[in-house]
């Protein structure tokens, strides 16, 4: 048996879940997810303003879950791991699984009133 995860060892996945914590973020990986795209694909799927998304996409980039590559002068990005889609689609099948119960939870579910 293997001792239990405590503490400092557990910080870097703790920051990579509060990094998607944010709907806007969660949902620029969903679009990534799906192939590269434009600062300006982006807000046109996404319906958000300029500066809210590539504010969104520096934050995902400071955490290298996202990177670009220019193209003349235009900046494509994508997710740098394919396999965070996996994972998120892994917490969609959590969700499911229990008929998404987390949103009653007082913690960290929807409430109206926070």
């Amino acid at each position: 048996m293997t001792a239990v995860t405590t503490g400092a060892e557990l910080m870097p996945a703790v920051a990579l879940f509060r990094s998607l914590a944010d709907p806007t973020r969660l949902a620029i990986i969903r679009q990534l997810a799906a192939g590269e795209a434009r600062v300006v694909d982006l807000t046109a799927a996404l319906g958000l303003a300029q500066s809210t998304v590539s504010a969104h996409l520096a934050c995902l980039r400071d955490c290298r879950l996202v990177d670009s590559r220019p193209v003349a002068r235009q900046s494509f990005y994508f997710l740098t791991q394919p396999t965070l889609w996996t994972l998120l689609s892994a917490a969609e099948g959590v969700l499911a699984a229990t008929d998404s119960a987390v949103v009653l939870c007082p913690e960290y579910g929807e409430d109206p009133d926070r």
